[in-house]
């Protein structure tokens, strides 16, 4: 993968390379960043940089130096190429000096399983499920309720596998997404990320910084990756996904700097969700609990990923009465949801609004995790009724 296909983040590739050139690469990295912020594309585009033979990083005088205090001048050295054999190995994630390492779960017929069994699998997953997270990967692996984990077998593999040679390009480089999913298992690796073999990175990619091993952690430089901007999120749906402009332009707020909900909301974001807020809203506040049991029943039949995107909608709708009620000029959306906005600003105030934001947004955490749809939707719908009662306006008259 090269940088110009990783949406966004110029800051962050930027300083990536301003690390090579200036020599203060640290031997281990930690890329934290939010699901859908592109932490693992950097990653992948990051080691297929260094690996890169017309970048030359391996020829060089200061090869041996990368970790060093030797500079290199990367003036004229923005990507990797894409066209060189280790390029495009490291592309197609074949490059034997690239290893991978991700939850897994138990195999049939593998006694212990390790991260190089599902070496299809995570090429088939990085291909066609674009900044996919942790559920849609152990779905991919047919996990249905089994738990993913990075095993003591995984790690021990790990050692084995980077105190071996380099195979071609003098550098071995470790990526390993999640490592929320080491446990205790993984302080067989303390000894290997604080003492690495010569010309070795390790490259971690996280999204929760509290779930990592204290140990790893403060073993790691740190490189944060922001959730990216609605036009970034456009610019990659326009020239990516081949999305009309209007279109690009209408999902990206919905998306809230997720490029995962971005994809998601593209191919399975067929519904009316404006129709379906104001039934929810119409249930609350004026039809009562009749109305409210029939659109929880009606909610929890659509399926997790698309509950996360009504969530998601909603609270764009939101965001958007805040920007109305914060400036006199009115925020770039389409009419339809500006009026939408202004009329929930006569149910709730700005306080309010904040409240439901940190509500829905629980929700959606908790469906992520496999919430009972119809419990959570009707503890949701009893919640919100609360928090707006004392100021009922029918909403749709």
């Amino acid at each position: 993968m090269l940088f110009s296909e990783v949406p966004g983040q110029l800051s962050v590739k930027e300083k990536l390379i301003g690390l090579v050139g200036n020599n203060r690469l640290s031997h281990a990295l930690l890329f934290l960043g939010k699901e859908g912020s592109g932490a693992l594309q950097l990653a992948l585009a990051f080691s297929q940089y260094i690996l890169c033979e017309k970048n030359n990083l391996k020829n060089s005088s200061a090869a041996d130096q990368l970790f060093g205090n030797e500079s290199i001048d990367t003036k004229d050295l923005n990507d990797a190429c894409g066209v060189c054999p280790s390029c495009k190995k490291a592309a197609a994630l074949m490059h034997p000096d690239i290893h991978y390492s991700f939850p897994t779960i138990t195999k049939t017929g593998v006694d212990k399983p390790v991260c190089n069994d599902f070496i299809t699998e995570w090429r088939s997953f990085i291909a066609q499920t674009p900044f996919g997270n942790a559920y849609d990967w152990l779905q991919c692996l047919g996990a249905e309720n089994k738990q993913g984990n990075i095993t003591a077998h995984e790690c021990e593999d790990i050692i084995r596998k980077l105190n071996l040679k380099s195979f071609e390009s003098g550098y071995k480089i470790l990526i390993q997404w999640l490592p929320e999913y080491l446990g205790t298992a993984g302080n067989k690796l303390l000894k290997l990320v604080e003492e690495p073999p010569e010309k070795t990175l390790f490259i971690f990619v996280a999204e929760d910084e509290s779930k990592i091993l204290p140990t790893i952690l403060s073993r790691t430089q740190l490189i944060k990756i922001n959730q990216l901007e609605a036009s970034d999120i456009a610019s990659w749906l326009v020239s990516a996904q081949g999305v009309p402009r209007d279109k690009a332009s209408t999902l990206a707020p919905i998306a809230q700097g997720n490029l995962r909900e971005a994809f998601q909301l593209l191919h399975h974001g067929d519904e009316d969700w404006q129709a379906l807020l104001r039934e929810w809203l119409n249930a609350i506040l004026k039809n009562g609990p009749a109305s409210q049991v029939k659109w929880v029943e009606d909610i929890s039949k659509l399926g997790r990923e698309k509950q996360k995107q009504f969530l998601s909608y909603f609270i764009h709708l939101l965001s958007i009465s805040v920007n109305i009620a914060n400036t006199t000029n009115p925020p770039s959306a389409a009419e339809e949801e500006l009026d939408f906005a202004m009329r929930l600003l006569k149910l709730i105030s700005t306080e309010q609004i904040e409240v439901l934001v940190d509500e829905l947004n629980q929700s959606s955490y908790h469906i992520e995790r496999n919430a009972n749809p119809k419990i959570l939707f009707m503890a949701l719908t009893i919640k919100i009724y609360h928090i707006i009662r004392d100021k009922s306006v029918i909403l749709i008259h």
